[in-house]
């Protein structure tokens, strides 16, 4: 373990601030992401150099379309999460609150990236923000060989936890849950509201991070799946980050506490699809929809197939390396 950054010293007390739920613990106690403790009035970060899953993976996995395409990234987690959510895929990690995993401090990661010839690296898996700290260690490392850093995050980054990350983050893959409907979230995530994670949007765009957007479309009740919120969450997008943001539909799987939940139809996820685009998204995508062509990317001026995927895997592009269209010269905002 190590002595974390990301906090206050209150009246005898810490005060958690790597994310919104800033929470409060006495000498001995754990925050509720099970990975930082209070330790003798210091706040110490129980998985450093604890790796609870590594691979190398595809960055359209992530999914990041407009960031490095074709590359591959070191994907690297710990256990614990500020969240709790129901259909987590990930919630042998996740959900553990036991810290335990395999030793990989920040040299190795670095290491591991030259040997397999990674293109850097993507904290995920779990929530990156909860282990910013060694995120950060790492990153340092992953930067000395021209490497670059992404999160796959749920967003729930408190204002000093954006500004922390700021310092090495490239890009980020943001998860909206059920069309962020804060009932949605209050039952199967366990937070209030996802007012919070609008504001971290805001900052991150400030600060100039490649930022690319998910929607989990849950099919329960009628409100984790319900096209007014997904058209209201498309208008706040449109108007504070612009019409240029990637914007993934993803299909829901069964699993964890909520596997009795059948799949997202896909009628359904089209019909998230048209709606965006209709709202004046530009590059808008389905997820989990293996053979969809609406995993590729077409350009929003002349139409044209510029990137034609299968899977995680490009098959064909048509971008220069400026990340403009091969066939009429508009701007696809690919960073290359």
């Amino acid at each position: 373990m190590k002595e974390a950054s990301l906090y206050e010293k209150i009246d005898g007390r810490v005060v958690c601030t790597a994310c919104n739920r800033y929470c409060v613990l006495k000498d001995g106690q754990i925050g509720f992401c099970g990975i930082r403790k209070n330790v003798g009035g210091k706040l110490y970060l129980l998985s450093w150099g604890l790796t609870a899953s590594m691979n190398i993976d595809p960055i359209e996995k992530k999914p990041l379309f407009h960031f490095k395409p074709g590359s591959r990234v070191l994907s690297i987690s710990t256990t614990g999460c500020n969240w709790m959510c129901k259909y987590c895929q990930n919630y042998d990690i996740s959900q553990r609150r036991t810290v335990e995993g395999y030793s990989l401090y920040p040299e190795d990661a670095r290491k591991i990236l030259k040997e397999y010839g990674a293109d850097g690296a993507s904290y995920t898996y779990n929530e990156p923000t909860i282990f910013a700290e060694y995120a950060r260690d790492i990153a340092a490392e992953i930067k000395k060989v021209k490497g670059f850093n992404t999160f796959v995050s749920n967003g729930y980054l408190s204002r000093e936890a954006v500004d922390y990350v700021s310092s090495f983050l490239d890009a980020i893959t943001v998860d909206f849950k059920g069309n962020a409907n804060d009932s949605f979230a209050r039952k199967y995530i366990n937070i209030k509201s996802y007012d919070p994670v609008f504001q971290t949007l805001k900052s991150l765009k400030e600060k100039g991070i490649h930022i690319e957007l998910t929607d989990l479309i849950v099919p329960v009740e009628g409100i984790g799946d319900n096209i007014e919120d997904a058209r209201q969450l498309v208008s706040w997008i449109k108007l504070n980050l612009g019409e240029n943001v990637p914007l993934h539909f993803t299909r829901f799987h069964p699993d964890y506490l909520m596997s009795e939940v059948p799949p997202t139809p896909i009628s359904v996820l089209e019909d998230h699809y048209r709606m965006a685009k209709d709202e004046g998204m530009k590059f808008v995508y389905l997820g989990n929809v293996p053979g969809s062509k609406l995993e590729n990317t077409y350009c929003p001026r002349c139409g044209r197939l510029v990137v034609e995927r299968e899977g995680f895997s490009i098959k064909r592009k048509f971008f220069d390396n400026s990340g403009h269209c091969s066939f009429c010269g508009e701007d696809l905002h690919i960073v290359t």
